[in-house]
């Protein structure tokens, strides 16, 4: 075993022990054999070494995902948190699956079995097209770090804002809105959470914007609404930020002062655009005059700083926290039907949840009783509760049942 810097890791190279992060999180577990991206991911977690087997040659080079064997008989796996699934074909004469019974408070479970269940996730992680995308992305965090700190401990007034639109296009360039939205919830990093969900938020406003229909200039501003929108967050002490415990009053009230905070460090940046700052300000602002800091309402709340405000709830919806999995689309749009439609702006919020529902169409999704469904038509007034068909042939309106509902898309 030999202790060796991350600047000098080479793709071949065979971990003798697992990488974490500060906090604990699993970058990679022992034995996995390193590649370029997952090299180029540890600079993102900023891991400064990794215990390497053997002498620190590398080994020759297997696939990052190994393949799952064939004569391998039902057997569970360790599932990972509300991931959808895709079935691949058969290589080898079908049996029967096994019977799955799960209450409404299970998630689903993924087994491996003769016709190979395998997580979606792992499937686009092992693609060379998830690896660019990771690496475009780390560069991105990187690039973003540089800029709050500038900002944050030099005072620094003049930003390349064409630099950073330039940098955050290569990850959006070649994907539809959909296809971004979906690859964004793999991309975790709870040591930069702040960077992860400014970038996140970024490239989920632009989508929405997108399908708004708002011309160039007003997506770019948009997109670097979302960039900054939470720079405030970094001058909260860290202990406050990143306590998983319930808050105090008090800490509560330090966290609710970061639109404002935000402001503060961007209103002296050269050429700034105003609605940059308004969104920084106002992006917890509430249509009904529920948010804050100022209890703003209605067209009091500027339009970028609306959208913003959506994205920004999405992702939070949508990432993993220690209390609960990510939520699939279909329980986001719920949340946002059951409490969103007063407290969001009209046309913002009914653009975003009719496209993200229209989206997933025939889609296959897994119902919280363990049962696998086909949705065939979209209820316009309740857009999370579809209907349903079975692989029998049999039809269940979701919208007319309090207690069945989508928990996760195929």
């Amino acid at each position: 075993m030999q202790k060796i810097p991350s600047r000098n890791l080479t793709a071949g190279m065979v971990l003798a022990d697992d990488i974490t992060t500060k906090h604990g999180q699993v970058v990679a577990k022992k034995g996995t054999i390193l590649t370029d991206p997952l090299i180029a991911r540890l600079s993102f977690y900023r891991i400064d070494f990794a215990f390497i087997d053997g002498n620190g040659e590398p080994e020759e080079l297997r696939p990052l995902v190994a393949p799952i064997p064939t004569d391998l008989h039902t057997e569970s796996v360790t599932p990972l948190p509300d991931e959808p699934f895709i079935e691949a074909k058969s290589v080898s004469t079908p049996t029967p699956k096994p019977e799955v019974k799960l209450t409404p408070n299970d998630r689903p479970r993924q087994f491996v079995t003769d016709n190979k269940t395998i997580p979606y996730s792992q499937k686009i992680r092992s693609t060379p097209e998830y690896q660019k995308f990771q690496l475009d992305y780390s560069r991105n965090i990187t690039l973003m770090r540089s800029v709050f700190e500038s900002i944050v401990k030099k005072g620094e007034t003049t930003i390349d804002f064409t630099h950073i639109l330039s940098e955050v296009q290569s990850l959006f360039a070649s994907k539809t809105t959909l296809d971004l939205f979906e690859i964004l919830h793999t991309m975790t990093a709870l040591d930069d959470a702040v960077y992860v969900h400014s970038l996140n938020v970024a490239l989920i406003a632009r989508g929405l914007g997108k399908w708004m229909k708002l011309d160039k200039n007003k997506l770019d501003i948009l997109t670097l609404a979302g960039y900054f929108h939470d720079i405030g967050k970094i001058v909260i002490p860290p202990d406050v930020l990143n306590k998983t415990g319930k808050l105090t009053d008090e800490e509560f009230q330090l966290i609710r002062q970061h639109p404002l905070e935000g402001r503060k460090l961007l209103k002296s940046i050269e050429g700034i655009d105003g609605r940059i700052l308004s969104a920084t300000l106002q992006h917890h602002e509430r249509f009904d005059g529920s948010g804050y800091p100022r209890g703003l309402a209605g067209d009091e709340i500027d339009t970028t700083a609306a959208i913003v405000a959506v994205a920004d709830v999405y992702d939070a919806m949508t990432a993993t926290r220690a209390y609960r999995a990510p939520k699939c689309a279909f329980q986001v749009i719920s949340d946002f039907e059951d409490d969103g439609l007063q407290k969001y702006d009209p046309k913002v919020i009914m653009t975003f949840i009719k496209r993200m529902a229209a989206a997933y169409q025939n889609a296959r999704v897994i119902l919280n009783d363990g049962s696998r469904c086909k949705v065939i038509y979209l209820n316009p007034q309740r857009m999370s509760k579809p209907m349903v068909e079975f692989d029998d042939g049999k039809i269940l309106d979701l919208s007319t049942t309090n207690d069945i509902s989508i928990t996760s898309i195929i």
